[in-house]
């Protein structure tokens, strides 16, 4: 028997039945998850069996893992950690640790891996511990908001060119989540700002926190029809609110969704989330020497 598919909101994301991540898999269902994200861009999975090993190699059936850079506790693995639990002692964070401010980023609407020169392909996020209330993840289809763009804005995008940061996104939450090696390897990419799915060739908008400013304009005047078509994406009927229970899987689309996590109370409750990032396969656009590169 073939996975099941059930719609969760009327433009994307779809609860996938039938299939469990962490077992064995035949290349036929593999197929038709494959399948199910470039049509659904958001797809959850309850009760699945991952452990580290497990979700790592489930992820690499979709392409090459990227690996966790020096901003991420987990740094060197295929996984970008997320939680408010210490890596090595399992401690709480204090509210006021470094670790913490680097993670108000998360609560940004943005798309992963957007500010390397090849972008993700998509995110596959695993609930380890949840906590009891809040935290829930919300994800935006930029696919169903392109489509509603004015006619006008969509001729408007087609060739422009954004800069993206993590540098910039993160210093507009807090100048203390990022030391200065951090920020050395972390130069920033240009990236376009429409993009099409190659397999139904669906449009759509490629921007989100980590865009900086769109190549070619004045600053302000970029940063502030960004500003326009994040705040225009992330409309309530373009968006679907995830709540977490243990043992989910949760993948989606970086290429045609923004994604953001939501507050919970980080002192009294435990939270792991253990993510992978499969990289892409080429850049959007032609990038430009690093030192072009000048997100502030």
């Amino acid at each position: 028997m073939g996975i099941t598919v059930t719609r969760l909101h009327p433009l994307f994301c779809a609860e996938i039945g039938g299939v469990d991540t962490g077992e064995p898999m035949s290349e036929a269902t593999f197929a038709e998850i494959r399948a199910a994200l470039d049509e659904h861009s958001v797809l959850i999975f309850r009760d699945q069996t991952l452990d580290d090993e497990r979700q790592i190699a489930f992820s690499r059936r979709f392409g090459p893992l990227e690996t966790a850079g020096k901003a991420n506790p987990a740094v060197g693995t295929p996984f970008a950690r997320q939680s408010n639990l210490d890596i090595a002692t399992g401690a709480v964070i204090p509210a006021e640790d470094r670790r913490m401010e680097y993670q108000k980023g998360n609560y940004l609407w943005h798309s992963d891996s957007s500010f390397k020169p090849v972008p993700s392909l998509c995110s596959l996020l695993s609930a380890r511990i949840v906590p009891p209330e809040g935290g829930n993840t919300e994800f935006a289809t930029m696919r169903g908001a392109y489509d509603a763009l004015p006619g006008q804005i969509q001729q408007k995008l087609e060739g422009l060119v954004a800069e993206h940061s993590l540098v910039y996104s993160r210093e507009t939450v807090s100048t203390r989540g990022l030391t200065p090696e951090m920020k050395a390897e972390l130069p920033g990419a240009w990236q376009v700002m429409v993009r099409t799915n190659p397999v139904n060739g669906r449009k759509a908008i490629y921007a989100g926190a980590h865009a900086s400013h769109v190549i070619g304009w004045p600053r302000e005047d970029g940063r502030g029809f960004i500003r326009w078509l994040n705040e225009f994406a992330t409309q309530p009927q373009f968006c679907y609110s995830h709540r977490w229970r243990d043992r989910d899987l949760v993948i989606w689309d970086n290429r045609c969704v923004l994604h953001r996590a939501t507050a919970y109370d980080t002192l009294r409750h435990k939270r792991l989330m253990q993510r992978t990032t499969v990289g892409g396969d080429a850049p959007t656009t032609a990038q430009p020497a690093r030192y072009e590169l000048a997100a502030e």
